[in-house]
């Protein structure tokens, strides 16, 4: 393994520049890509899935970790400079939301932000524990309850898929460009059986978007601006639901039967 840089001085030989158009913020620290790492419960012998390794410093410590790494990366110029960090880096040079996903034991990745949220949702088709970093403000979505201002669709539809817990929150002088805002690490552990209240994964989360569509307004006239006001009356009504309702008070259980009874 070569020498660290660090990543500014990488970011130069690389003609950085170009770089930001993804989204991406990179690691500074062996130290914290560590800590990262041991907080994700990495085992030795593990395949692990990493997305936008860019510079390889979370790489690299995977493989100190003694994980065998898998890395999907977009920008063509990192890719081909990740082998000279990380030699056995199983490289596949491409964009994570189209590439097939493969076969590995764990997700471990500093997502780049533009695209953190589809992205997740995408990975939790994986079914492995998962440790990704995010914005802060993201991470507060993604584990806030109902009730919560932080609590929308994207809590939802992850908490339905798995169990949500911060790992690490890091400042952003963590990262090269520094971002402007902090981050944190979240880990996701799957559920035994994913349970859509009975209806499909599809019709769930079209029933989610649907409901925080107007987040403002009651599910009533957030639903009735597809299916008319009569319509969303009744569907709430058959699934247990108040009408006057608003998505944000309502929590996964009921987000089940609302799909389930969904006209």
């Amino acid at each position: 393994m070569t020498p660290t840089l660090h990543p500014a001085a990488r970011l130069r030989e690389l003609e950085a520049s170009a770089r930001r158009r993804f989204g991406q913020n990179f690691l500074v620290s062996d130290d914290i890509a560590d800590g990262i790492v041991a907080r994700a419960g990495v085992r030795r012998g593990e395949r692990v899935l990493e997305i936008g390794p860019g510079l390889g410093v979370l790489t690299a410590s995977l493989t100190r970790a003694g994980a065998h790494v898998v890395a999907i990366e977009l920008d063509r110029d990192l890719a081909a400079a990740l082998p000279q960090v990380v030699p056995d880096v199983e490289l596949v040079q491409g964009d994570a939301m189209k590439v097939p996903l493969p076969t590995v034991d764990r997700v471990v990745a500093n997502l780049p932000y533009n695209v953190a949220s589809p992205l997740l949702l995408r990975l939790l088709e994986l079914r492995v524990p998962m440790a990704l970093m995010f914005q802060r403000e993201v991470a507060d979505r993604i584990e806030a309850d109902a009730g919560s201002r932080t609590y929308g669709s994207l809590s939802v539809q992850v908490q339905v898929r798995s169990r949500a817990e911060r790992l690490v929150t890091l400042p952003p002088g963590a990262f090269h460009p520094p971002p402007k805002v902090h981050s944190a690490v979240v880990g996701f552990t799957p559920h035994p059986a994913v349970d859509f209240g009975g209806a499909s994964w599809e019709t769930f989360d079209k029933t989610v978007r649907l409901g925080f569509s107007a987040r403002r307004k009651t599910l009533t006239n957030a639903f009735g601006a597809q299916v008319g006001r009569e319509a969303a009356i009744a569907w709430c009504e058959r699934a247990g639901v108040s009408p006057g309702a608003r998505a944000e008070q309502i929590d996964v259980a009921g987000w089940k039967r609302l799909a389930l009874h969904h006209p």
